[in-house]
């Protein structure tokens, strides 16, 4: 079953409250999404750690409830 754009908003800000998250289904197939996530909590965090954060933050769900997930992320 494909997770609900609702569901990947609300695990990532649980993880990161301060962040502004922004999250698209990129065809309309609730599998395929994009976020955006901006938070302080990546302060002197290079990319490749900040992605792996976020993926954290989604519990092991990328790969099979979440099939793809086109990430950006920025200290905010």
């Amino acid at each position: 079953m494909a997770m609900s754009q609702t569901e990947i908003e609300r695990m990532i800000r649980d993880a990161f409250p301060d962040a502004r998250v922004e999250v698209k289904d990129l065809a309309g197939d609730g599998n395929h999404y994009s976020a955006s996530v901006v938070s302080s909590a990546f302060k002197g965090v290079n990319k490749v750690k900040q992605h792996q954060m976020v993926y954290a933050a989604l519990k092991g769900k990328m790969g099979g409830e979440l099939h793809a997930l086109a990430l950006t992320t920025s200290e905010g």
